[in-house]
């Protein structure tokens, strides 16, 4: 009996639920009245802007940023209906010259929602906008780029890389002459990692404040920034010394002086571990001639940071204690003629410095030395000045120094 009961008393409450549905879907659609409704604040849009900036025009201002509009509508509508979703714009397409201009606004309802019933009352006022059109200014500005916080104990940051390096700014003339700067702000506390992200632009006027009531179009809001901020580790620059003329790096006879000695690096603990020396390159001995300096790139592996700055570096290689002796050569050869060419030596006797001690210098005599000169890459005829090389047989204590050339005859 119990369970009949229960049963019964679900039924009854289901029903009474239906029934008040029912009942609150026929008052809603039986009072669902049409009413006058003001939607306040709307805000102004302009229209067909961009037809202005073709004319070297843009808007310098409104004399209103909102209006109020009026909607007739059924209750139902009016709920969806509000200053987010209703707009109203003031179409410049006519504006031709700059000066001030009074415009009608034209209010529109949303697509997105119900407006069914909805109007506009055809007795409203018409909203009138002021609207100062002016020349349009554009200037190209670097990107800049500030840490607004604090790099980590023991941490150091690299120079911020910003994409793009530079942005358009357009606007009234007296707008865009107040913005002095553009950056890109990167907030970071005890910051302990490199970084990589699109960050905001932001105008800053004289003052270094930031401009936010400026009408300036920038051509892109935000910069892709990147930093590196790693470990801080001086290294040193040093080069090889390739043996030449007598000269070796463990014979005394040579020094080197690289200026700068040593630069900043800012990386991983993990590659400065074992980063003890960044070299510079190598250096032939046999083409210095008592000292010469040489401007070397200092390259980096790209996860590295160079901090100072520096990109190159002034390489002064000496080399002394060394007497030269001038020896005529006649000993000359060609190879490698390409056919269908024939080569005649126009130069029969070439003068060529050896570097060395004096007491094997001593002992040195032209019939030591020859020279060779490679034609493989001749082409066409005539008398031709081509690269030679120059051997010595002797001890390696002596070597031929400098760089020599040869004139050959080239025919068919």
């Amino acid at each position: 009996m119990m369970e009949r009961l229960k049963e019964c008393r679900w039924v009854y409450i289901l029903l009474s639920l239906l029934l008040a549905l029912v009942f609150w879907m026929y008052i809603r659609s039986s009072q669902n009245n049409t009413m006058n409704s003001t939607i306040y604040a709307v805000p102004v849009q302009v229209t067909n802007a961009r037809v202005l900036n073709e004319r070297g025009l843009t808007v310098a201002d409104l004399s209103r940023d909102t209006v109020n509009v009026s909607v007739t509508a059924p209750v139902s509508v009016l709920g969806n209906l509000n200053r987010n979703n209703i707009t109203v714009s003031v179409d410049v397409a006519s504006i031709t010259e700059p000066g001030t201009y009074e415009l009608p606004c034209t209010p529109r309802l949303p697509t997105n929602v119900n407006t069914e019933g909805a109007f506009f009352p055809a007795d409203q006022p018409t909203q009138i906008v002021t609207v100062t059109v002016d020349t349009l200014t554009t200037e190209t500005m670097n990107v800049e780029v500030r840490l607004e916080g604090s790099i980590a104990d023991g941490y150091q940051a690299g120079t911020p890389v910003a994409d793009p390096e530079t942005v358009t700014i357009s606007g009234t003339p007296e707008a865009v002459n107040r913005v002095r700067r553009v950056v890109a702000v990167l907030e970071a506390t005890d910051l302990d990692q490199s970084f990589a992200g699109s960050l905001p632009l932001v105008l800053l006027d004289e003052n270094g404040e930031p401009i936010t009531d400026t009408n300036v179009t920038l051509s892109q809001d935000t910069a892709y920034v990147t930093m590196t901020v790693g470990v801080v580790k001086t290294v040193d620059l040093t080069v090889s010394l390739t043996p030449g003329g007598g000269a070796t790096a463990d014979n005394g006879t040579v020094t080197v002086d690289i200026q700068p000695s040593t630069i900043t690096v800012v990386g991983t603990q993990e590659e400065l571990a074992n980063l003890t020396e960044i070299s510079l390159g190598s250096v032939d001995l046999s083409q210095v001639i008592g000292t010469d300096t040489i401007t070397m790139p200092i390259e980096l592996s790209p996860t590295l940071e160079n901090a100072d700055g520096v990109t190159e570096a002034q390489v002064t290689v000496t080399v002394s204690g060394l007497d030269t002796r001038s020896f005529d050569v006649t000993n000359i050869q060609v190879n490698n003629v390409p056919s269908p060419y024939q080569a005649e030596l126009v130069t029969t006797t070439r003068s060529v410095v050896v570097r060395g001690s004096a007491s094997v210098l001593d002992q040195i005599d032209a019939s030591q030395l020859w020279i060779t000169a490679d034609l493989s890459d001749v082409a066409g005829t005539g008398i031709r000045s081509v690269p030679a090389q120059v051997y010595l047989n002797a001890s390696s204590e002596v070597g031929v120094i400098g760089t020599y050339t040869i004139s050959v005859n080239i025919t068919q």
